[in-house]
């Protein structure tokens, strides 16, 4: 009995010592895969290896930047790029604070004459009224017994002064008196993204933009990183809203037919790989540096991301590429690399700005895979100690 007892742990012994020798060429082989990147295992991110190469032919028409303090001046100058390449906005400028008759507005003449024998007054009558008298395209007023007089594109005392002048020839006694309410050509449109939309008139010559926002209640709370629009002579300007406040050489006085609107800026870049987001993201103000998007994005996932690779992947115009690689890229499709393990690449981080329709993505450690295996090898030998 005792030998049989003995004989059956001998071969126990045997067949836990082959079952070692079979996890260690298992976790051998899993270790080599993993050196290798032979291995697919499955990842929420590609390796910076993986993408960022030194095979010419699989790197073919991309090019590699690695961002450092030296090429950011360089890299910075290149032309902007997606759907919105820099919003351009129209010149500050002042003017008179009285106002401008145009074409389309009404005007009112008060005239008075007390002599018996006036072209202008009835007998008895004092005073004629010429109510809503409107500007013609032509800029002139029918005025009767003294004909068109022209006052387009001057203030009402100014226009007031040639009326008088005018009708001095008929009638030597008579005073004039002049109102006028704004017409179309003389007023804006507040179209949309204010608290109250509609229609402006132009009390004088000298009515900026950030007192038309005003006089529309303000922008609506509601929209994400505001853009200001102005459509003027068929051509659309844009500011963003915090620009547009910060800078008083922005507020730019309006014109007769301006049409102003406020929407959310459409702008976004892709986040993609070891971040804390994983989707569109829209941006949230006019600039936006590497080191602000990763912030944006919750920063990066400690136990995944390799904070030597991150990347962003940029399409630049093919009219933009140059041979030298000083004005522009030379290729068309460009991967910017920063490393922000250095204080090199930190401070080069701090400088580069994200761009509408970049992928940023942050790769994925090597040290994630071999904690996979090697995770995947504990879990088979625990199973096998079970049976």
């Amino acid at each position: 009995m005792a030998l049989a007892s003995s004989g059956q742990f001998v071969q126990k012994l045997s067949t836990i010592n082959l079952e070692m020798q079979n996890l260690r060429r298992i976790a051998i082989a899993l270790l080599a895969c993993a050196a290798l990147s032979a291995c697919s295992l499955p990842r929420g991110a590609p390796m910076r290896s993986e993408i960022v190469t030194d095979n010419a032919e699989k790197n073919a028409g991309i090019q590699v930047v690695e961002v450092t303090r030296a090429n950011l001046t360089t890299v910075v100058n290149w032309p902007r790029t997606g759907p919105s390449k820099g919003y351009r906005w129209l010149k500050a400028t002042g003017g008179p604070q009285s106002a401008v008759i145009r074409a389309g507005d009404q005007v009112t003449l008060n005239i008075w004459d007390a002599d018996p024998t006036s072209l202008i007054t009835a007998p008895e009558q004092k005073v004629a009224a010429m109510q809503g008298l409107v500007v013609s395209s032509a800029g002139e007023v029918f005025v009767p017994y003294v004909g068109n007089i022209v006052i387009s594109g001057m203030t009402p005392d100014r226009a007031r002064e040639e009326i008088q002048t005018r009708i001095e020839r008929v009638s030597p006694n008579a005073q004039v008196q002049l109102n006028f309410q704004p017409g179309a050509n003389n007023a804006v449109d507040l179209v949309s993204g204010m608290n109250r939309p509609g229609p402006l008139s132009l009390a004088g010559r000298n009515v900026t933009i950030l007192t038309a926002l005003a006089q529309g209640g303000g922008i609506n709370p509601k929209l994400r990183n505001p853009l200001v629009r102005v459509i003027r002579g068929g051509q659309t300007y844009a500011i963003n809203a915090d620009e547009l406040f910060s800078n008083a050489a922005y507020n730019i006085v309006l014109r007769g037919g301006d049409k102003i609107f406020v929407e959310e800026d459409k702008r976004y870049f892709t986040a993609l790989g070891a971040t804390g987001v994983e989707a569109p993201v829209f941006f949230e103000r006019d600039h936006l540096t590497a080191v602000e998007a990763m912030a944006r994005l919750g920063g990066l996932l400690d136990v995944r991301a390799d904070p030597t690779g991150i990347l962003i992947l940029r399409d630049y115009p093919p009219g933009t590429v140059t041979r030298n690689g000083v004005k522009g890229p030379t290729q068309a499709q460009v991967i910017f690399v920063l490393d922000i393990t250095t204080a090199d690449g930190v401070f080069a981080a701090r400088k580069f700005e994200i761009q509408p329709g970049d992928t940023v993505m942050a790769t994925e450690s090597p040290a994630v895979a071999l904690q996979t295996l090697l995770g995947l090898a504990n879990a088979g030998a625990l199973f096998r100690a079970r049976l």
